[in-house]
């Protein structure tokens, strides 16, 4: 079994048991002001494996399918098949706590805000293959033709627009440090990533 696989049905199992056990959801949910206040640390990790309903967690499982399986792929041709799951693995688990960091600053001393979801792990997994594949087409509401690159950038910018500006209680800033902290990570364990980006960002293909 892929990690990635294992990743999703985790995700889909906890998330299943979340849905039907409040005190389940509750006591797994991202808090900031439990994490700050009382050492709560477990929820960075734990809340990006709950999901707030079955359209979010559908969302965010097909996205680390669809994405994660290459990603992992490409960890383990470049660190062999025992040392890439089990960085990919760490890279993902890292890139959750990460992402929780700006909305941890920020809610500390707010004890109603609290998010969930996969979403900046995801957004690290995406960006790692948008540094791989940068020319790669993704389907853009799953039938607009758009560059991986492309799309990574207006992902950026929207995210770091919507953390500043939107009340919608999704957590935008996890997108964008869970973005960052994936293409970091790579970079950090692989700097030959930088010239191959460069190499295929000048070998614009076509989506037909």
């Amino acid at each position: 079994m892929s990690v990635t696989l294992f990743l999703v049905i985790l995700s889909g199992f906890l998330s299943f048991r979340a849905f039907n056990d409040e005190k389940l959801f509750q006591r797994l949910k991202h808090h900031p002001y439990s994490v700050y206040n009382n050492k709560e640390y477990y929820r960075m990790l734990t809340s990006g494996f709950i999901h707030g309903d079955w359209m979010h967690l559908i969302i965010n499982m097909y996205v680390l399918y669809e994405f994660g399986n290459i990603v992992e792929e490409m960890y383990i041709q470049l660190f062999n098949p025992i040392y890439g799951r089990v960085l990919y693995l760490l890279m993902y688990l890292v890139v959750l706590v990460i992402s929780d960091i700006p909305s941890l600053r920020k809610h500390k001393n707010n004890p109603s805000y609290a998010s969930i979801g996969a979403s900046g792990a995801v957004s690290g997994v995406l960006f790692t293959y948008v540094l791989f594949f940068p020319w790669s087409w993704l389907g853009l509401f799953f039938v607009i033709p758009i560059p991986a690159i492309v799309f990574g950038v207006l992902y950026l910018v929207y995210s770091s627009w919507a953390a500043r500006k939107m009340t919608d209680r999704i957590d935008h800033s996890a997108h964008f440090a869970g973005a960052i902290a994936g293409m970091v990570i790579i970079i950090l364990l692989y700097p030959g990533i930088i010239p191959l980006f460069l190499e295929r960002i000048t070998q614009i293909t076509s989506p037909w």
